[in-house]
């Protein structure tokens, strides 16, 4: 269900209901793009329920998802009509257009084409743990993460929202994973990069390969950095651990073979899957947390 954990604490009340979430987040529904809009944003239903709710809290967990849908104008296509414009200003005029002319085209040319460009949706959501007061997001990168708060703030007024910190640099933790060390709930995975700290386009990968080999190691110990660790923990998740606390990759290995009676209840299968997602976000930060020296204020 989420591949990415993009963590953030949020420091404002969290609404305390269901119906006061979905009730906030409906003053952001989603809309698809007008004829000439670009990008669109809003919030929509995790799954199709009967009361259209725009979340879904299961125990202190609440599950949010962001649509964005965008038109798809490649400006290979914009170029080659604009370029017919250009030809038919020439042969009109007899002179090339000017810089502020061409740019007037080119706004046509637009205006012309977005009502025709295709459509592409990217649904984004986000974990509330409740216990923690921490928003995890399920994105894979900082620009699309930032785009949800981004979408969430309208709904709330004001929103103090920071990223989850460590009191411990998170790669203190993965360099003793990656050397041999017993920590608790923690195993090492079969994955890493490495970065000369000289030259950051100096960078090795490992995949799919048992690292505790000692050639892969030695570079660790001769100074290379250590900026992403495969982990396994609590023997089944796994998840790929970057220095700066962001976790991807993330696959609950138990989960994957649901109950048959769940498959044919969306809103059933949906619960359990926000159950156990909450649920594993919630151990896994809480043993970063210990072994971390908790959160950074």
């Amino acid at each position: 269900m989420f591949r990415n954990l993009r963590c953030y604490t949020v420091k404002e009340p969290w609404p305390k209901s269901e119906a006061e979430l979905s009730e906030r987040l409906a003053e952001r529904p989603f809309m698809p793009c007008s004829a000439f809009s670009e990008r669109s944003a809003g919030w929509e239903p995790p799954v199709e329920l009967e009361d259209e709710a725009l979340c879904r809290r299961v125990g202190k967990a609440d599950l949010l998802q962001l649509r964005t849908q965008t038109r798809l104008l490649p400006p290979a296509a914009v170029n080659e009509a604009l370029a017919e414009r250009v030809a038919a200003f020439r042969k009109r005029t007899g002179d090339a257009p000017t810089p502020g002319e061409r740019k007037r085209l080119k706004e046509e040319t637009r205006d012309e084409l977005m009502p025709k460009a295709l459509v592409r949706s990217q649904r984004t959501q986000g974990c509330f743990l409740s216990d923690l007061s921490i928003l995890a997001i399920d994105a894979a990168s900082p620009s699309q993460a930032e785009w949800f708060l981004d979408q969430l703030r309208p709904c709330f007024g004001r929103f103090d929202v920071r990223p989850l910190a460590f009191k411990t640099s998170p790669s203190e933790l993965m360099k003793r994973i990656f050397l041999g060390e017993r920590v608790k709930g923690f195993e090492l995975g079969r994955e890493c990069r490495l970065q000369d700290p000289r030259d950051s386009r100096a960078v090795g990968s490992w995949r799919h390969i048992e690292l505790d080999d000692e050639a892969i190691r030695r570079h660790v110990v001769e100074g290379m950095r250590l900026t992403h660790l495969g982990v396994v923990f609590q023997g089944h998740t796994s998840a790929v651990i970057s220095e700066d606390g962001v976790v991807s990759k993330l696959n609950v290995l138990a989960g994957e073979e649901s109950d048959e009676a769940w498959q044919q209840d969306p809103v059933a299968q949906l619960d359990a899957d926000i159950f156990l997602v909450a649920n594993t976000i919630d151990s896994l930060l809480s043993a970063l947390k210990e072994q971390l020296g908790g959160w950074s204020a």
